[in-house]
């Protein structure tokens, strides 16, 4: 039987996904997997399953009054749930909480499969994980427990969502509570996790993209990178990566790679020390030519610290740079925060 996977994102940042009948609505199979969406009248009356459907096709069927749902509001994305049939996987928009529907992230265990050092700024992080592979969408994160601490750390997937081995890009912090495990761990170690999380993802690509990392804010990118080599894409990518020193830059051969995988992909780095012998010296801000930003016909998709996200901000504010659609998530060494 045909089913389709449909990842419902609550305004929480909590990810949860389902899979739906080809025939089946989409407020059907969510009660089937006990999760309340908001819904009064389930005939497409009331319209208090409104949603906004991110990605993906669907049929909307005609047995909904315009007051539940206008035509504008379906030509941008709305759906009702009660009505949805979906026609393809998708990603859908919650505005609730996953608390008040019912739900709560999703638990599971992994091991270490390997930790690399890459010189003094940074870890990559490579874990299995048993059973079912979990599912995410390119670009969100997952909370992971401190081995012998109440404690956990935020850290974006950099690995194609789906598959049994996860990776990760983990900042090297002197003294970290993280960072002075990862110094001692060993393979086969047991990790619990929680999530996906976050509503910083790759959505459809429709329009030229810039993709904006700072430091190990590359990470989300390398996921979303491999689901652009693997499903391919008509429009042109370019990706800007921006560090502190010189030994920051890592895992650039994977970014070349991915220029000789991804048509349209091109990249440039830069580095704001001072003293730094990089091609580029400075911020993004200042290595940012116009003809990435497609006349603001682009969605920016920007992972960094406070203030690079902020700088950002006021750069297209100042240059009078409005895009298409800016998506951005601020991280510090041990949370993220989505917006």
């Amino acid at each position: 039987m045909t089913s389709y996977r449909i990842a419902l994102n609550f305004e929480d940042g909590v990810t949860r996904f389902i899979d739906c009948g080809a025939n089946e609505k989409v407020l059907d199979s969510a009660f089937r997997n006990r999760i309340n969406l908001p819904m009064d009248c389930s005939d497409g009356v009331c319209g208090t399953c409104k949603c906004r459907a991110e990605a993906g096709s669907y049929d909307l069927g005609d047995e909904y009054i315009d007051e539940a749902l206008t035509q504008e509001e379906a030509g941008a994305g709305l759906v009702l749930t009660c009505q949805m049939v979906p026609r393809s996987d998708c990603v859908i928009s919650v505005p609730m909480s996953s608390t008040a529907c019912k739900t709560a992230t999703a638990q599971f265990a992994a091991s270490v499969a390997q930790v690399a050092r890459l010189g003094d700024a940074a870890y990559e992080l490579v874990l299995d994980v048993p059973g079912a592979a979990p599912v995410f969408l390119p670009g969100q994160y997952v909370n992971i427990g401190v081995p012998g601490s109440a404690q956990h750390r935020s850290y974006s997937f950099s690995s194609l969502p789906g598959e049994g081995r996860m990776g990760f890009l983990v900042k090297q912090v002197p003294g970290g509570l993280m960072s002075s495990w990862l110094d001692a761990a060993r393979p086969g170690q047991a990790l619990e996790m929680t999530g996906p999380l976050g509503s910083f993802y790759l959505r459809a690509v429709t329009r030229p993209l810039l993709l904006l990392a700072g430091g190990t804010g590359l990470a989300p990118f390398l996921s979303m990178l491999e689901v652009l080599a693997r499903q391919g894409t008509a429009q042109p990518v370019h990706l800007i990566y921006g560090v502190t020193r010189d030994q920051d830059l890592v895992l650039v051969d994977r970014l070349v790679e991915y220029a000789g995988r991804i048509p349209g992909f091109t990249f440039s780095t830069c580095v704001a020390d001072a003293a730094t012998t990089h091609e580029r010296q400075g911020y993004v801000t200042q290595h940012m030519p116009a003809a990435v930003l497609h006349g603001g016909n682009v969605d920016v998709y920007l992972c960094g610290p406070p203030p690079m996200v902020d700088a950002v901000h006021k750069h297209f504010k100042s240059a009078g740079i409005t895009p298409a659609n800016f998506h951005y998530e601020k991280f510090t060494p041990t949370q993220a925060v989505a917006a």
